[in-house]
């Protein structure tokens, strides 16, 4: 495959002629991983879009549907899941309440605390949002021959355990 010169490719050739006492290889990788990742969220996002959805809203209704029946979790353990502030799952939550996807209620195990449940329109909306999400992963990822889908899988799963060993 004969690929024509990238951004990345440019940068560094600027950067070697400026600077050439530096490395600028790392560039290659980590430049064209920032690069990806926020394409990559962008075409993801629009599917969230498309369902009506943020991101961290769909995040909180995909971790509730995890749950399993009752489709229930404490807003404690949503924000630790989620890996937000107790204030911005309150946001969140307030948010998907209002639009009638899911309810609060004061929890049975800890009265001061609130556990999050789904409704049947949250269930149908994430149910709806999370199969248009996997094709939408599926359609990116098929851009990526599948040999080198397995490689970068691998490398990707050991690169992020030496990055954040409890993954």
């Amino acid at each position: 495959m004969n690929l024509r010169q990238d951004r990345v490719e440019r940068i560094q050739e600027e950067w070697r002629r400026e600077r050439p006492d530096v490395d600028v290889g790392p560039q290659g990788v980590i430049g064209r991983l920032h690069r990806l990742a926020a394409r990559l969220s962008e075409e993801i996002a629009e599917v969230y879009n498309d369902h009506g959805l943020s991101e961290g809203e769909f995040d909180v209704l995909a971790a509730l549907r995890r749950a399993g029946m009752p489709y229930e979790r404490s807003a404690g353990d949503l924000a630790a899941s989620t890996m937000v502030t107790s204030g911005g799952m309150t946001k969140r939550l307030d948010r998907l309440e209002r639009a009638g996807l899911v309810s609060r209620r004061v929890s049975d195990a800890d009265g001061r605390g609130r556990a999050v449940r789904l409704t049947r329109d949250g269930l149908r909306l994430i149910d709806a949002a999370f199969a248009a999400h996997m094709a939408n992963e599926r359609r990116l990822l098929n851009l990526v021959p599948a040999p080198d889908r397995r490689l970068l899988e691998g490398v990707l799963r050991s690169w992020l355990a030496e990055l954040d060993p409890e993954g």
